[in-house]
């Protein structure tokens, strides 16, 4: 299952927001409404669970300096990534889009895909506003 959110516009420098999402307890604040819990476990994981959904285990899992971050799931049972593009625009913009990648059953496909779907595009436009 591959996903993508809607391209968005960061008024920071693509060096501002690439050490913005490497810092992981930065991403509390990207979270949705839907947010019950979040925890920072290290300097390359996080906890976090929204409303309804079980608690997922996040890690970095590599970056390109500047221009890309992936995270992925701590788990094997729910294997994926989720990558941040992060493109230098002019006047110390960027544009950050995020993809997600996901090993799925189809069952299990038809049934995440629009949580997911909802989670990345929150998470984008709320990168829109850092």
């Amino acid at each position: 299952m591959n996903l993508e959110s809607p391209t968005v516009t960061v008024e920071k420098t693509q060096q501002e927001v690439f050490e913005f999402l490497t810092k992981v307890e930065n991403f509390e604040q990207l979270m949705p409404e839907s947010k019950q819990k979040f925890e920072k476990l290290n300097d390359s994981r996080f906890l976090f669970q929204l409303k309804g959904m079980p608690e997922i285990v996040l890690e970095q899992k590599g970056s390109t300096e500047h221009s890309t971050v992936i995270l992925g799931a701590a788990s094997e049972k729910l294997p994926f990534t989720l990558t941040a593009n992060i493109v230098n625009t002019e006047n110390g913009k960027s544009t950050t889009q995020l993809i997600f990648e996901g090993q799925f059953n189809a069952m299990m496909g038809m049934m995440i895909k629009n949580p997911i779907q909802n989670f990345i595009n929150t998470l984008s436009e709320n990168i829109s506003k850092i």
